[in-house]
């Protein structure tokens, strides 16, 4: 995998470096099929962040005795 597919679909790359690798996505095919699977990752990324994970739930261990 590209660093730049990565950085692409999280929407990090400087305007130069975005406009570059658009024009590469145009004729790579295994950059495009790339990007496919990484369009959900912002979205996941998100929910993973507004999520309370399991541990938030449970009372510290000092306070569950």
């Amino acid at each position: 995998m590209h660093d730049e597919v990565a950085a692409y679909a999280l929407g990090v790359l400087d305007p130069e470096e975005h406009e570059a690798f658009e024009r590469h996505l145009d004729t790579c095919e295994r950059c495009q099929a790339e990007l496919i699977e990484l369009a959900e990752l912002p979205e996941q990324l998100d929910e993973l962040k507004n999520t309370p994970s399991a541990s938030d739930d449970d009372p510290p261990m000092s306070m569950s005795r």
